[in-house]
């Protein structure tokens, strides 16, 4: 076993900060051992293994085999707890644990063990970092026998670090769904208010043109007696004031009827583009995700095979991490400015070697987008515009295609 196997959590930890210069860690020959076990690892490492590694079906699938008759109700961060309190327990389900997770993780498993020294598994461990296949990987370099104790701290930072960055992500989501979802529903209560106004004012319309209705019947009623009929001047004084009242009635019912018609166009805008964010947020997702060990093709990780993608527009600082996105899926991506510096010209030759075009309709100009959209046209090529110049809008575009055969 590793050095820091022998050791637990805060008895490792106190080692290592105040570094303590009789650790020396015993030389020990990778091939002359197994890989560790997850009970023989320093403790602090179990809750980054469970929390990465792990999934919460697993999690109570385990449970459920232990015997554990809250297995399927248990919350999330008592499952994560549990889980963990077993990790360490050999004979108490840390075998079990071990065996799952080395069946989930057997392929990347197998890949590790071509690795003979510590520097050949931070290699292996530096080339999933970058695909963004981590579980497997973390699983694997953790405990395999080559590994000492300063690449488990250097792994596990970059775990940590992360989490960090995930949970970040996910909680701006998140606040932006709320707020879209905030401002929905005021939009909703303001068209409900002013289509009850609306309603209200119908009816007095109504009323009124009874009222002026009976006027004018009361007008024309011929007299029965000899006597003559009293002046009509203040009943025509009436139905006049009656009259302009409605056609004020008619004037604001048209106002707010177009404020209503203005308020549907607006929430029908705020519902797509609330929309849209939620399927960004979609791809973000299913770009964290690891495909599991079973899955036949790699195309079904999310894997571009070669396509060819054109990215016009933009900002510049933006699209060395979409290319980084594309690259680590075996794709390619060509950028074309939008006219700031690159001549349109070339965009032509650019559209015949790309699969897809993709622009984003905010960072780029009127007259780029024309000339992209008329050489995709008549080359027969699909182009695409999306919402903003973030990564997670050219996701939601190029996800599909990853996963289309």
């Amino acid at each position: 076993m590793p050095p820091h196997a022998y050791l637990d959590g805060p008895a490792l930890r106190a080692l290592t900060s105040a570094g303590h210069p009789s650790f020396v860690p015993p030389a020990v020959d990778p091939a002359d051992k197994p890989r560790d076990r997850i009970w023989e690892l320093a403790e602090n490492l179990h809750c980054s293994i469970v929390g990465t590694c792990l999934t919460n079906a697993e999690a109570r699938a385990i449970l459920a085999k232990l015997g554990r008759a809250d297995a399927r109700t248990i919350s999330e961060h008592r499952l994560h707890g549990e889980i963990v309190q077993i990790a360490g327990r050999k004979d108490g389900g840390g075998r079990l644990l071990q065996k799952t997770l080395d069946r989930r993780h057997e392929r990347e498993v197998e890949r590790f063990d071509e690795a003979h020294t510590a520097d050949a598994v931070r290699a292996l461990w530096k080339i999933s970092l970058e695909r963004g296949e981590i579980p497997g990987a973390y699983w694997a370099a953790i405990t395999h026998p080559a590994t000492d104790w300063p690449l488990v701290q250097d792994i596990f930072g970059e775990v940590h670090m992360l989490s960090h960055l995930v949970g970040q992500s996910n909680r701006a989501d998140i606040r932006r769904l709320r707020h879209l979802e905030d401002e929905l529903s005021r939009r909703d209560e303001a068209i409900a208010a002013r289509d009850e106004r609306i309603m209200a004012l119908m009816r007095e319309r109504d009323d009124l043109g009874k009222r002026t209705r009976a006027i004018e019947t009361e007008r024309h009623i011929p007299s029965t007696t000899s006597i003559e009929p009293p002046s009509t001047r203040g009943l025509e004084v009436r139905l006049a004031r009656e009259t302009a009242h409605a056609a004020a009635l008619e004037e604001r019912l048209a106002v707010l009827s177009g404020a209503a018609e203005r308020l549907s166009a607006d929430l029908a805008a705020e519902i797509a583009r609330r929309s849209a964010v939620e399927g960004e947020l979609a791809a973000l997702e299913a770009a964290l995700d690891v495909p599991s060990t079973d899955t036949p093709d790699d195309r079904a990780s999310g894997r571009l095979d070669g396509r060819i993608i054109l990215y016009v527009g933009g900002r510049q600082r933006q699209v060395a991490n979409l290319r980084r996105f594309v690259e680590a899926r075996g794709g390619r991506l060509l950028n074309h400015d939008g006219g700031i510096e690159d001549n349109l010209c070339l965009l032509a030759g650019l559209v015949g070697q790309a699969d897809l075009a993709v622009f984003p309709v905010s960072c780029v100009s009127h007259e780029a987008s024309l000339h992209l959209k008329r050489y995709c046209e008549a080359q027969a090529k699909p182009f695409h515009p999306v919402r903003s110049a973030s990564l997670a809008s050219f996701m939601h575009i190029v996800m599909p295609l990853a996963n289309a055969p």
